[in-house]
């Protein structure tokens, strides 16, 4: 399974920076992630998820192998890009353009941080009443003119050779749309969700560009994270832009009040639970070993609880990444070697492996995930309460406990031997 990849873009100063700062781990240890290769401009972020160590009351037991584990909240790893150059006129080579739209290739999803105080222009450069629904159109229309004007540019040639090899609408375009990482399925889904019905060398300009606005939907789902809540043009703007956009996509938050408590848990001068609005200090814990803050300090939190927290509930940074990880449908799957006492290969700890998978993920494929010579040598799969199930049943969250059956002894994952006389299921 290719790696997932959630690209964050924003235009200058609207606190894309400071949005990675807050929800990437830049102290993590070395290695404390999955991912073979990173490149230089992706960090690592980790986003909550309910661990079934706590539903089978092994939570003191529960030893990630990636990531970390406290008391039944399991923070999972996953890769952020960071892509720069987003100016107006990127789709035509401006500023890093080029270099921003080739990355976005790589990404399953965006996260398009907008600066929500209209207090920075269309360039980033300070301004007043600047109205922040330009930029959440500005980057679809970026990415929409890249795609439309490759398609364009060469648009008969297309249609000449869709006609000459008699393809399917769904073929041609895919050979259009792999350069965008896009295969036959997801073009398919594209093309459904867009309605056409016309053949496609029937086709005028409008419906070439109704096809990219679907190709978009399906092939960059975006999280807009309304960013500078706290400021205080902040909410006219908010109500303008939940009225006109679909708010199940929409976050607010305030990157750098995240930033800021993180810096003052790990300075130990507060305790604080990341994606809510509990926030405690020497005052609250005085037998704790928290260090007692200054008045400058007392202000800074007390206005950071006034409002951020208290208002919306958190920093909404942490619930971004959760966003993105739903648009994307993803399954987390725990590969254990005994349903009993829910360990690994060597025994040691439990749920030790938690597996990000993409919807419709098959049983069998998991397997092939977790070791290709499990799927080698598969015999069959059980779950919780050693229910078999089949190797093309759909992973979801219902199944997602999975021990699997081989017919040799693996040292890794969630395999089990038995003897060659098993059948698959």
């Amino acid at each position: 399974m290719r790696d997932v990849v959630i690209a964050c873009v924003g235009k200058p100063s609207a606190g894309k920076s400071s949005f990675l700062n807050a929800v990437t781990d830049a102290t993590a240890k070395v290695g404390n992630y999955p991912f073979t290769t990173i490149q230089p401009n992706n960090g690592i972020a980790y986003f909550p998820i309910e661990c079934p160590c706590q539903r089978f009351n092994k939570s003191s037991l529960c030893s990630p192998r990636y990531g970390r584990c406290i008391d039944g909240k399991r923070f999972v790893p996953i890769q952020i890009m960071d892509v720069a150059g987003l100016v107006p006129g990127a789709s035509e080579g401006q500023g890093l353009g080029n270099q921003f739209l080739d990355d976005l290739r790589h990404a399953n999803a965006l996260i398009h941080v907008v600066d929500v105080s209209g207090t920075t222009n269309a360039k980033g450069e300070e301004t007043a009443g600047y109205d922040p629904i330009g930029d959440i159109e500005w980057l679809r229309g970026e990415i929409h003119s890249w795609i439309y004007g490759n398609l364009d540019k060469k648009w008969g040639q297309i249609v000449r050779r869709h006609v000459a090899v008699k393809a399917s609408t769904a073929e041609t375009l895919q050979n259009q749309f792999s350069g965008y990482g896009a295969n036959l399925l997801l073009v398919q889904k594209s093309l459904d969700r867009s309605g056409i019905k016309d053949p496609l060398d029937k086709w005028d300009k409008e419906t070439i560009k109704k096809m990219v606005d679907a190709f978009l939907e399906e092939r960059f789902p975006t999280v807009i994270a309304l960013n500078k809540i706290d400021l205080p043009d902040s909410d006219k703007n908010i109500s303008r832009i939940m009225r006109k956009y679909d708010q199940s996509k929409i976050v607010l938050t305030s990157a750098l009040a995240e930033t800021f408590l993180r810096k003052m848990a790990k300075q130990k001068f507060i305790v604080y639970d990341e994606g809510t609005d509990n926030v405690q200090t020497k005052e609250d814990l005085p037998d704790s070993d928290l260090k007692p803050l200054d008045e400058k300090m007392q202000n800074r939190v007390e206005k950071v609880q006034d409002l951020v927290l208290y208002r919306y509930g958190s920093t909404g940074v942490q619930e971004v990444i959760l966003k993105a990880v739903e648009v994307l449908g993803l399954v987390p799957a725990f590969p254990v070697k005994s349903l009993t006492t829910y360990g690994n290969a060597n025994g040691k700890g439990v749920f030790k492996d938690c597996v990000l998978l993409w919807p419709k993920t098959t049983v069998l494929e998991f397997a092939r995930i977790v070791h290709p010579e499990i799927a080698k040598h598969y015999l069959g799969a059980e779950t919780v309460g050693h229910r078999k199930i089949g190797e093309d049943d759909e992973i979801t969250l219902e199944n997602n406990i999975i021990c699997f059956k081989t017919s040799v002894s693996q040292s890794e994952g969630g395999a089990s031997s038995t003897s060659n006389t098993g059948s698959k299921k």
